[in-house]
This record gives structure tokens, C-alpha cells and sequence, in this order.
């Protein structure tokens, strides 16, 4: 196929044609993309596969078109895992745009490339089209390791918005339910639902009996097993599913190899690979340096849904911990252990939080809960008390 017609084919909106009529909005993280247009930074949109960051991407042109904030021939969305275009550079395939829409060198274009870390040495050309082209850039990454990389070349000239699964709300609005005030018993109800289903978009449309599962197998055959040549699938499976029993819980590398008779080097190793691909997150003990390395990590599962389908619906207390872990995730939280008992959160700003899922803090507990210096003391102990959090 000739690029041309691939591009084509990638930019419905050059000839009029609105695909996102079908898309459901996410207008929170949308609004959170849009804010960084007007900046020259690069925007990295990070998360899970299938999290929905193609749709966001295309859901941002076809708002920059609407608004008429942009011309749609001045705006080029490229997926660059896609094989046809694999022996061609960035730089190229943005050249090549240039060209079929006669675009001067110095004129202003938007670009969007999607699953941009599938190509080697990518920072080092965003970082050239940036010095040596009119543009802004879009970029997507399932995976985290760019965020880590260290590479030079768009040290202060990228930000990076992370799209996590749906939140119950986001939930609902997918599922096209609305809860009046009269109505508001069946709250409870329907956020059970979704702690069983979770946020991960084709799934809550869909309900399809394998998604989670295909979804699962396909990110560590892919982005794990092919990407860093781990001979032993099962064996990464199998660590997978100890990893979703022990989410909300601190998990001891040292114990992990034991388990699986590896090395506590390469139980590191594959802990880093599970949160390279954003299934798996993980928050350090507060304390002292030495206590924050020493301390095993506390773990949580990348969605509610994929956990319960390894582990089945239990431990909702649990569920719920993690739930509230992902509503506060980009405020930074560490845990606190003291004397034998944990307190669930202490964010960057100060903020401690308990969470008991209809359940009340212990003696012991509370005693450790009061004695610690922050800005801001919760106990998150049902849903309506999330709202809370909202506030902050």
C-alpha cells in the first residue's frame, strides 16, 4: 500500500469523515490532554494497553477540528507499530505528510504518533522535529520505561499524562446509568458492579467472557516475553497471578524468589517488567531513606476487573483499598508501618488516609493514626466517602 492511501486511512477527518461519533467521552483526562496544547512541550500519553489512549488521541483531533482550533489537513495521526511503515523514520513519515498536503516546512502542524517506544532512539527524533520543525507533538506509550530511560534529548521539554482505567463514574456514564437522588440506594449496588467489572474500556461496553484474560496473555507475550527475551512464559504467568493475590499487601522480593526458586535479582527483574507495562503499580514505605529501600513494596492491581478475574470477587475491602489507591496514584502516596500496624496513605502533600470498606479503625490504629503530623487526616470508608477525595 502506498502511504499516501495509509494515510489516508489514518486520517479519516482530511476528507470530512467523523469516526468519533461512536466513541464514548472521558472528559476529565481529555480536558487534562487538551490543557498542554498551547505548551511547547511534548505530550507523552501513557498507560495500559487498550486503556483507551488511541481514543482519547482521536477524540482531541476531532475537538481540535470542531473548534476549529487546528485545520484538519494540518493535523497527522500515525500508529508507528503498525509493520507497513516499519522501515520508514519519524522524520520521514512527517515529510511525506508535508508533501501530500503541500505543507511548507515552516508551517504549523500537529502531530500524533501512537505507541511512539515501539521505535528505537524516538526522543532523539521528536527532539529534532521539535528544533528544526513549526510543530506540537502527541505521543503514546504503553509502556513506562521512557519515563525511567534517563535520555537527555526531551529533558524538560516533555509532560507526561497517564490514563488510568474508567473510575466509577466514567463507569457509569459508559454504561449509560444514571442515579437520581431518589434512587441513590441502588449507588451501592452498581458500584459493586463495577468493582467486579472494572475500568477497562472494551470490556465495560462489551462483557466479552476472555477480554481480561487475551488482554493479560497479550501484554506478557508482547511487551514482556518477546521485548526482553524471558525464556520462561509460564513462569512469568504464574508470578503475574501471585502478584494479583497479594495486591494491597507489601510484597517481599526476597519471599517472591523463593517461591518461584529464582533469583531475588531476578524476581526485581520481573516485578519491574509487570510495572514497565503499567499492570502492576507500587508505592514505598514513608520513612527514612533507608527505611524506603529496605521496606518491601506495597502492590496494587493496574484494574479492578483484571484482578478479580484472577483472584475472584473477595477481599472487597481490598478491592476497595485499590480503588481508592488508583483515585489518589498521581498524588504520590507512600504507606506507614510503625510497630507492627499500617496506615494505607501518606501523599506528597501531607495528606494520611485510612481506608475500611464499611469496617471501623482499630485501637491500635487510630492511636498511630493520630499521632502522625499531616496536613489533611481522612478514613475513606464507603464510596460516598471517595467524594472526599474528589475535593482535595
Amino acid at each position: 500500500m502506498e502511504l499516501s492511501q495509509l494515510f489516508y486511512r489514518y486520517n479519516p477527518w482530511w476528507e470530512d469523515i467523523d469516526e468519533t461519533s461512536k466513541f464514548k467521552s472521558r472528559h476529565s483526562i481529555l480536558r487534562q490532554i487538551e490543557s498542554h496544547a498551547e505548551s511547547p512541550s511534548v505530550v507523552f500519553i501513557t498507560g495500559l494497553r487498550r486503556v483507551g489512549k488511541t481514543t482519547l488521541m482521536k477524540m482531541l483531533i476531532h475537538q481540535f477540528i470542531k473548534t476549529k482550533k487546528y485545520q484538519p489537513r494540518h493535523i497527522f495521526y500515525i500508529s508507528l507499530d503498525d509493520y507497513q511503515i516499519l522501515h520508514h523514520s519519524i522524520s520521514e513519515l512527517v515529510e511525506e505528510f508535508r508533501k501530500i498536503m503541500r505543507l511548507k516546512v515552516d508551517q504549523f502542524i500537529v502531530l500524533f504518533f501512537d505507541e511512539v517506544s515501539y521505535r528505537k532512539n524516538y526522543e532523539l527524533e521528536l527532539k529534532n522535529l521539535i528544533d528544526s520543525q513549526n510543530v506540537k507533538i502527541f505521543a503514546s506509550s504503553s509502556s513506562a520505561s521512557f519515563v525511567r530511560a534517563g535520555k537527555p534529548y526531551l529533558t524538560g521539554r516533555n509532560v507526561v499524562v497517564e490514563v488510568l482505567p474508567l473510575d466509577f463514574q466514567e463507569f457509569c456514564s459508559f454504561k449509560n446509568i444514571k442515579i437520581s437522588k431518589r434512587d441513590s440506594h441502588l449507588q451501592d449496588e452498581y458500584f459493586t458492579d463495577f468493582m467486579k467489572t472494572g475500568g477497562m474500556p472494551e470490556y465495560v461496553l462489551r462483557g466479552e467472557q476472555f477480554y481480561l484474560q487475551e488482554l493479560v496473555d497479550d501484554i506478557i507475550m508482547k511487551d514482556i516475553v518477546v521485548t526482553h527475551h524471558v525464556r520462561d512464559a509460564q513462569l512469568l504467568k504464574d508470578f503475574f497471578l501471585l502478584l494479583m493475590e497479594r495486591a494491597g499487601k507489601r510484597v517481599s522480593i526476597n519471599k517472591l524468589a523463593k517461591i518461584f526458586h529464582i533469583t531475588p535479582d531476578t524476581a526485581n527483574r520481573y516485578l519491574d517488567m509487570f510495572r514497565e507495562t503499567f499492570l502492576i503499580h507500587s508505592i514505598q514505605r514513608h520513612g527514612k531513606t533507608t527505611e524506603r529501600v529496605l521496606s518491601p513494596n506495597k502492590l496494587y492491581a493496574a484494574d479492578l476487573g483484571i484482578r478479580v478475574h484472577f483472584t475472584g470477587f473477595r477481599d472487597i475491602g481490598s478491592l476497595f483499598e485499590n480503588y481508592v489507591f488508583l483515585k489518589i496514584k498521581s498524588m504520590q502516596p507512600m504507606y506507614v508501618y510503625s510497630n507492627g500496624m499500617e496506615i494505607d496513605f501518606f501523599t506528597k502533600d501531607k495528606i494520611l488516609i485510612e481506608v475500611k470498606f464499611h469496617r471501623e479503625v482499630s485501637v491500635k490504629q487510630q492511636a498511630l493514626f493520630d499521632s502522625i503530623k499531616a496536613n489533611k487526616k481522612l478514613v475513606i470508608t464507603s464510596f460516598q466517602d471517595i467524594d472526599k477525595l474528589e475535593q482535595m
